[in-house]
């Protein structure tokens, strides 16, 4: 855990310009981390809020946390600045008491300062805190002080977000900086084999660089715009070796136990074992389906780098800067203690898209070009065709039922690695995940990932049932070879595991004759879950007429956030799905920041309308063929529902992660909706228009 690398109070929280300064190894991608923090902070030590400030997540400075991903900031993060701030509390206590006399009980904190009741003394708790030991231990026994006055704060830079005066990563401007694009190969096969010699000597005739190492292509300049017209002709003059092009498969095909390594998954953890024999007979069988997804990132990915001789300076929106350094130190040969790598938030920008790739490529360019900022901007297309990509997925469930309940559930997921991150590893993995380094001269093969053993990791991610089944057979089948580079996407494979779960419990309720609330009511023994479907079921209105009704259920990891969802949609003539209403019921244990973990639960919901209604990465033997919002469309304004969000409140109990809760149970929810709307019981992802049609023909 963090304070197990961290254990000081100076390690999470020092005093800078009369404020208590936060320091984290989380960056903010518009979760509210940053604010939640803040707001934990406040609250144990009474401030106001203009009094606490988060630090740069800067390598060097910051504490290595790793990666921001899993939802595992506030349990992370957030526990140790809990208990850093806790004991900073004890502290500033204990010395007020030991210089200025009384008794403990005599002392109190409010608004920033420490006083003692009956007298007119009032000391600054920065003034304090500067007296106390630098190495200081954090002590994680002691109590919380939960406050109760603190105000709601809102997210940290969203006003200048919204009114447009935000610097994002994209937006930076040094002195003396260049810009640069990359020039891509038409797919990740294709090879560079000459550049016609009159497009290089049009670009350096304007003072342009062009870098190339192999297949890496790169052109830089002082002028954005130059640099993009010179990006464009370059690439019209490259020949390239496309070999036989990129592979034309149906990847659902090849998702099939002969092509996998099988593992059994026990309490949510894969096993070296033989896998147990399938379930005879089963009364419901079914396969799920979801195809390669990708990020959809509002703004490409960018990074700025500036090489000094000695030293390599980066600013990129990657969400691990740690590991990216090391990825980054390896690849070039360099000691870490010469490559810094600061978090800038990248507009619209999260999970592993291409920030840690234009961070490389950026490094690239900047050695090239020393002591010369380089701002590298991935193209729309870039985004699209060269992010790493959700994987494909599938989901075979089987269940045996009797007495109106599910006695055996047997659930097989399969699909390539969602672990592409550039951690390092044996063989170079760091390296060997960057994008740039198959392009190379010299290159490197693409990274082959071992089968992800972690518990509710990767493809197996709530894969084991949250309901109290009698009986489970739990299969991880990971199959490689696959066309695409894969790795993680918000909640990875919890989306289509708990897609087949619970559109299971649909159809197991229909087929029991029982209301889908109270059959799920009926397989769980967790209070809490209970709790959650009771609220979810009380703040349901009537559906109307020609509406369906979807009903889910979830628990992120079997550990964290659990969600009730109900979601009312219609169907149009034209099978398109216009979403209705949908009321939600969230247990996050205790709440420290109840607009920010509404907004997570809210954007949760809307990327997995998005993934259920409307994506699908599409290519054919020339490469991707989705490079823009035409041939990726994302959901729009026109579909957005009405919400109804409850929090229930648990303040005795740990905060837990919420970001990748609500997803899951969302695509659920729909195809269960889209059934009882129309009859037509959907189970391969996205559920567009020409999908309801072939399904309704089929009938």
């Amino acid at each position: 855990m963090s304070l197990d690398a961290y254990p000081k109070v100076s390690d999470w929280i020092t005093v800078e310009d009369s404020q208590f300064l936060v320091h984290t190894g989380k960056v903010d991608i518009g979760q509210r981390i940053s604010t939640a923090l803040l707001r934990i902070v406040q609250e144990e030590l009474a401030l106001p809020l203009s009094f606490v400030d988060i630090a740069p997540v800067r390598t060097g400075t910051a504490p290595d946390e790793g990666i921001t991903s899993g939802s595992n900031s506030i349990e992370q993060s957030g526990r140790a600045v809990a208990s850093a701030a806790a004991t900073l509390r004890k502290h500033l206590m204990d010395a007020a008491v030991a210089q200025h006399g009384g008794m403990l009980a005599d002392w109190s904190l409010l608004d920033g300062y420490i006083q003692r009741g009956g007298t007119n003394l009032r000391i600054a708790l920065t003034e304090i805190a500067r007296d106390l030991p630098p190495d200081l231990r954090v002590d994680p026994s002691l109590p919380r002080h939960i406050g109760s006055s603190a105000p709601t704060a809102a997210m940290r830079g969203i006003a200048e977000m919204v009114e447009g005066r935000f610097t994002f990563l994209h937006d930076l401007d040094l002195p003396g900086m260049w810009h640069a694009r990359r020039v891509s190969p038409p797919h990740a096969r294709a090879k560079l084999r000459e550049i016609e010699q009159t497009a290089i000597e049009r670009v350096t005739a304007k003072r342009l660089r062009i870098v190339r190492d192999g297949s890496f292509l790169a052109v830089a300049g002082p002028r954005e715009w130059d640099v993009v017209k010179a990006a464009t002709t370059l690439g019209l003059a490259c020949s390239w070796d496309v070999g036989d092009g990129f592979p034309e498969t149906d990847v659902f095909a090849q998702l099939v136990p002969e092509n996998a390594q099988r593992f059994p998954v026990i309490k949510g953890t894969p096993q070296k074992a033989p896998v147990p024999d399938p379930v005879p007979a089963p009364d419901l069988s079914a396969r799920f389906e979801r195809p390669y997804q990708m990020h959809g990132a509002l703004a490409p990915s960018a990074a700025l780098a500036e090489w000094t001789g000695d030293r390599l300076i980066l600013k990129s929106h990657s969400q691990g800067i740690y590991p990216l350094r090391q990825a980054i130190a390896d690849s070039l040969d360099l000691p870490l203690e010469q490559i810094e790598i600061t978090h800038v938030p990248g507009s619209g920008c999260y999970g592993h898209n291409g920030a840690d790739d234009a961070a490389y490529e950026a490094a690239l360019i900047a050695v090239a070009l020393p002591d010369t900022p380089i701002l590298l901007k991935w193209t729309r297309e870039d985004e699209h065709a060269w992010e790493p990509y959700a994987p494909a997925m599938a989901v075979q469930v089987d269940a045996t039922l009797s007495d109106g309940r599910i006695t055996t559930l047997s659930a097989e997921a399969f699909s390539d690695t969602h672990r592409g991150r550039p951690r390092p590893g044996p063989n170079r993995a760091g390296p060997a995940k960057l994008l740039a380094n198959r392009f190379h001269e010299y290159a490197m093969d693409p990274y082959v990932a071992p089968p992800n053993m972690g518990t509710h990791g990767g493809m197996h991610r709530n894969l084991d049932p949250i309901y109290d089944f009698p009986e489970t057979r739990l299969v991880k089948n990971l199959v490689q070879g696959l066309p695409h580079r894969t790795s993680a996407m918000r909640c990875l494979g919890a989306v289509a595991n708990i897609f087949a779960l619970e559109s299971l419990m649909d159809e197991a309720a229909d087929s029991a004759g029982v209301e889908p609330i109270t059959f799920r009511r009926r397989q769980l023994s967790d209070t809490r879950a209970i709790a959650v479907l009771d609220e979810l079921e009380r703040r349901l209105p009537s559906p109307g007429e020609g509406v369906g009704r979807g009903i889910a259920y979830a628990q992120y990891k079997n550990a964290m956030t659990r969600v009730g969802i109900a979601v009312d949609l219609t169907v149009t003539d034209a099978a398109a799905v216009v979403l209705e209403r949908v009321t939600l019921v969230a247990d996050a244990g205790r709440v420290i920041d109840p607009d920010g973990l509404t907004a997570q639960l809210e954007g949760g919901v809307m990327q997995a309308a998005s993934w259920a209604l409307y994506e699908e990465v599409t290519w054919d033997r020339d490469g991707i063929t989705s490079r823009d919002w035409d041939s990726y469309p994302v959901i729009r304004f026109d579909n957005v529902p009405a919400f109804d969000i409850t929090l229930l409140d648990a303040p005795q109990s740990p905060s837990v992660g919420a970001g990748e809760a609500s997803p899951g149970p969302t695509v659920a929810a729909i195809a269960n909706a889209i059934f009882h709307c129309t009859g037509l019981r959907l189970r391969r992802m996205p559920f567009t228009p020409d999908a309801l049609t072939r399904a309704a023909l089929a009938t």
